[in-house]
């Protein structure tokens, strides 16, 4: 059997490393095309070194552009990739452009197109990912959900054939790496275990608009009179608070630059809460058991928030969120087991 994964950006990157030590175990032969749609010259990370990520078979090189101009030059260089190797399956990760093109030029050569992380729906309808992640899945033959929500959404698009709940390949990662979770900045700052909230913040519809950051961080500056925060502040926010003059609201809060994904979830594990605009560490924060106030309209992971485990809050009311009591025990197995790939390339060997 041969498999070719296309990957187009980082996160996909480590979860195609989670999946191909799994196809390596079984003796499967795994093309590896990059199409280079975010390209991270930087691999020499922790994730690099601990998961033996290889390099790329083929690099593509298309780089930034519009979203056609994009999608269009990744399907003309794959295409010919495709028809030169003739693979079993094709797989292909997530809701970027690569995923859309690589799906696309998969069905037209009638090759098998397998989706890791199928069936999560989000709004607005019209936003990019989502557009891509609803496309793929209708043209995909092995669709991969991280979540019984995911089977859910699908079903109600009559899309039921080939549809598994695998578990979530990020919980795979997150077991792998637990081990090596680093507490420096907890112990250096003497922070107080279940104590304090970890807090993110990066989007542009958060932090791009004056008067919506300005309400957001004078509901920060009054949850920090309560509460520790510890803020690692990324370059786009802290430009805006900077030119904004808002640096008046996070007196009280530890401001940290950026860091590494071993400390982040170091700091996360020994948090009492999580606030965050990111995808990703929602979903961390919940294989850490911790709660997350998620400061969006919508998440792709809704079944969260129906379980009432993490809650969707706005710039008017964090505060009040935040210290909303909800007495709800640990939902288990949301998202799987830890043994996403695994289960995934017992799928595509049948």
């Amino acid at each position: 059997m041969k498999i070719i994964s296309l990957i187009g950006a980082r996160p996909q990157f480590i979860k195609e490393a989670v999946l191909h030590n799994e196809l390596k175990k079984r003796g499967i032969d795994e093309i590896l095309v990059h199409s280079g749609q975010h390209y991270d010259k930087n691999m020499s990370d922790i994730f690099f070194q601990t998961l033996n990520i290889k390099d790329p078979d083929y690099y593509l090189n298309v780089g930034s552009g519009n979203h056609g101009e994009m999608t269009g030059k990744i399907m003309i260089e794959f295409e010919k990739i495709g028809l030169k190797e003739k693979p079993d399956i094709i797989l292909v990760y997530g809701d970027t452009n690569t995923t859309l093109a690589g799906a696309l030029v998969a069905s037209k050569l009638k090759i098998p197109v397998a989706h890791v992380e199928a069936g999560i729906r989000q709004e607005p309808k019209d936003m990019p990912e989502e557009i891509n992640r609803v496309l793929t899945d209708r043209i995909s033959n092995y669709l991969f959900c991280p979540s019984e929500l995911a089977v859910e959404n699908l079903k109600k698009e009559n899309i039921t054939s080939g549809v598994y709940f695998v578990g979530d390949i990020m919980y795979d990662l997150y077991k792998i790496m637990e081990k090596d979770f680093k507490y420096e900045i907890f112990e250096e700052l003497k922070l107080k275990e279940n104590d304090y909230i970890l807090m993110t913040m990066h989007r542009d519809f958060n932090v791009d608009k004056k008067e919506k950051l300005e309400k957001i961080l004078m509901q920060i500056e009054k949850i920090s009179n309560e509460k520790t925060i510890v803020f690692p502040i990324h370059p786009r926010t802290r430009k805006r608070v900077k030119e904004f003059n808002f640096e008046k609201y996070l007196k009280n809060v530890i401001l940290l630059e950026p860091i590494d994904y071993l400390n982040l979830m170091g700091l996360v594990k020994k948090s009492w809460k999580v606030i965050t605009d990111s995808g990703g560490l929602q979903k961390e924060a919940y294989f850490a058991k911790k709660q997350a106030i998620v400061v969006m309209p919508d998440t792709g992971w809704r079944e969260l928030i129906e379980l009432k485990w993490n809650i969707l809050a706005d710039e008017n009311n964090l505060y009040e969120k935040t210290f909303e009591v909800i007495n709800t025990a640990y939902p288990e197995n949301v998202y799987g087991d830890g043994y996403c790939g695994e289960k995934i390339v017992e799928f595509l060997k049948k």
